[in-house]
């Protein structure tokens, strides 16, 4: 694709240069070579382009490229993503089942959807318009999957999960296992509590690797449309996700959680059974959040806090041997220091 073209595609974006230069793939600027584009994120990285054989770079107005044919962008890592889409996009396999595939009689595909050798299919589930079953996915019976939909090698989809249309799932990433439901029986050990509900993925979403998004005991666990869920995450029965929320890695909500629109919550971060998190709300990594926040609530720490209050607990934290050494100095002036007995 030539560059000018390749602007047009990002939505009309100023080219400083030769327009019509080829392009075939994106890289960084210094794995680059002539055909490749990259971006320029602000003037710190001078030194890197100028040592750098890349053919073309997407950078913000006002930051020089040294003469570099340029695709000018407000959002110069943002529009690199879609160029790469445009012009190294993944490759999909042609439509139909492998006949190393199982696929149950009652399945129903779309004439161009595509299951890859060992994937399994189960009875009356239905897979949309150029859906993709990699090779060793799952899926149970009565699952839905609607178009446009990716699930990869050893995913796994229980029984009646359903997902919307665009949806992403990574390697091993499990849907619709059972919830962690128990209850101690008369002679005190743990009985299971069968999980009857479904999972819900809207349109959208992407759920990572080795992820688990667990069954609802009753109705639906839900994850809202456009949420990204990143690797390891633990999602769990009954939990509702809001519209566009991202969780990253490590991360896990315990069951019955609610997390509003467009909240973020940070690597290793944790939410306590039947908490809400309003729109729009903030957890730092490792965060813990133990009761309701507010829409907005920017929290950090265990059990989370507001983050001007984390901030200032930090600092006094380490000035905490300092402060230590101080006070046992005006114990001993006034003489109240303890005895090596007091101090045991």
């Amino acid at each position: 694709m030539r560059l000018g073209e390749l602007a047009e595609r990002l939505g009309g974006r100023p080219v400083e240069g030769d327009p019509g230069l080829e392009l075939r793939g994106v890289a960084s600027l210094e794995d680059g070579g002539p055909y490749d584009l990259g971006f320029v994120r602000a003037a710190r990285n001078a030194e890197a382009l100028a040592r750098s054989r890349i053919g073309a770079v997407i950078a913000p107005p006002g930051v020089a490229t040294g003469g570099r044919p340029t695709i000018r962008s407000g959002a110069p890592n943002l529009d690199l993503a879609r160029a790469a889409r445009l012009l190294a996009p993944a490759p999909r396999p042609a439509p139909g089942v492998d006949p190393r595939a199982a696929v149950d009689p009652g399945a129903e595909l779309h004439p161009d959807a595509s299951v890859g050798p060992f994937a399994v299919v189960g009875a009356r589930s239905r897979i949309g318009a150029r859906s993709v079953i990699h090779p060793h996915a799952t899926v149970y019976p009565d699952v839905r999957v609607g178009a446009d939909c990716e699930i990869h090698a050893h995913a796994v989809l229980r029984e009646g999960t359903v997902l919307g249309d665009r949806v992403v799932v990574q390697p091993g990433a499990v849907l619709g296992a059972d919830g962690f439901g128990y209850e101690f029986d008369e002679a005190g050990r743990l009985e299971k509590v069968p999980q009857l509900g479904i999972v819900v993925v809207e349109d959208d979403a992407e759920i990572g690797a080795l992820a688990a998004v667990d069954r609802a005991r009753f109705g639906e666990t839900r994850i809202g449309r456009g949420v990204k869920i990143d690797d390891l995450v633990m999602v769990g029965h009954n939990c509702r996700i809001g519209e566009g929320s991202a969780i990253v890695a490590q991360s896990g909500l315990a069951g019955s959680s609610v997390v509003g629109r467009r909240v973020f919550l940070m690597a290793q971060s944790g939410v306590a059974n039947q908490v809400t998190l309003g729109d729009g709300s903030f957890v730092g990594a490792r965060g813990g959040v133990v009761q309701d926040l507010a829409p907005g609530s920017r929290v950090y720490g265990f059990p989370a806090v507001p983050e001007r209050t984390w901030h200032r607990a930090m600092v006094l934290l380490y000035k905490l041997p300092e402060l230590a050494r101080r006070l046992r100095r005006l114990e001993r002036r006034a003489g109240l220091a303890p005895g090596k007995e007091e101090e045991a």
